[in-house]
């Protein structure tokens, strides 16, 4: 799930990727359990944004939640082995830009690689600072696409990190902190091995019981869309959010016309009569998952339109 990012919020706002899912894998084991305040801890993300990869990881039977915590499947333990990588932290200024330096080994994966910048932009939209590749070949380190090897203290550095060979790949991901720095890294990774299958549709993002923050992303998607008109959005069991000028001004939010959409799985148009849009034209839609209404997401007219702007189809009555 990719969240809009760039906005001022009074509220948390779920972030997580592949990467958080990867890292999930990994901290789980098959027979020591970990609660989900922790695994929330170690992963740096929301507790509700925790619970939609556990969500994730449990339809695929990936893992099982008891009341002791979490622990891997017997499934779980097979996948997890498929997508596991070398990864160390390690510092190598001479070839990287940031502070802090993250390396992955990926045993084979050589004939994936072509220019290494892709995977530098992969990381890059991970939150790192860059990223470096490497191949082995003939027994040396170079760049890829080009027989230009590292140098000897480069070299050292890494092999004695990792058990290096042919056609072995190594992606150093570099940034500002230690997290970002693995976070582009292990992104690159997942990208260049591209079989990290995890089914993550609708029903994954915004779940019945989900809280707010798991509709967020959605609602900015909707505010980007339309530009500068409120935006409003609750699931059907929790309170729910308004945006303003690009930026969260209620999180416990709900209102009349979000509630009769939820209620009776219908498009709402018409004018409020209550709350902070009074007097405006509102328009509600329902969204369903598997024939169950289980969130609402609205749009207020408080700028006034003309026949002109694209949204006065949908405002008329």
């Amino acid at each position: 799930m990719t969240v809009v990012t760039g906005y001022r919020t009074s509220g948390p706002i779920p972030k997580f990727t592949n990467y958080h899912i990867w890292k999930t894998l990994m901290i789980l084991d098959i027979k020591n359990s970990v609660s989900r305040k922790k695994l929330s801890q170690k992963l740096d993300i929301g507790e509700g944004s925790t619970r939609t990869i556990l969500n994730i990881l449990k339809n695929q039977e990936y893992i099982q939640v008891a009341r002791n915590g979490v622990t891997l499947t017997k499934n779980g333990s097979h996948f997890k082995k498929t997508v596991q990588f070398d990864v160390t932290y390690t510092l190598i200024p001479e070839i990287t830009i940031d502070a802090y330096d993250c390396a992955i080994r990926i045993p084979f994966a050589a004939k994936k690689i072509t220019y290494g910048y892709e995977e530098r932009d992969v990381a890059i939209k991970a939150g790192a600072s860059g990223a470096t590749t490497l191949i082995c070949k003939n027994g040396e380190l170079i760049f890829p696409d080009s027989n230009y090897s590292v140098s000897s203290a480069v070299t050292k550095t890494l092999r004695e990190k990792f058990a290096i060979n042919n056609d072995d790949v190594i992606i150093i991901g570099t940034a500002n902190t230690p997290e970002k720095a693995e976070c582009g890294a292990v992104t690159a990774a997942l990208n260049v091995i591209n079989n990290f299958n995890i089914n993550r549709n609708l029903n994954d993002i915004v779940l019945l019981n989900n809280s707010t923050t798991e509709l967020t992303s959605l609602a900015f998607a909707v505010y980007n869309l339309i530009g500068g008109y409120p935006v409003c959005a609750k699931s059907r069991d929790n309170l729910g959010i308004r945006i303003e000028n690009g930026i969260i001004i209620d999180n416990a939010y709900t209102g009349e016309i979000l509630e009769e959409t939820i209620e009776k799985n219908i498009i709402v148009r018409r004018i409020a009569v209550t709350g902070p849009y009074k007097g405006a034209k509102v328009i509600s839609v329902p969204i369903n998952v598997k024939g169950k209404t289980i969130a609402a997401i609205g749009v207020a007219n408080v700028i006034g339109i003309d026949e002109s702007n694209l949204l006065t189809t949908i405002f008329k009555s």
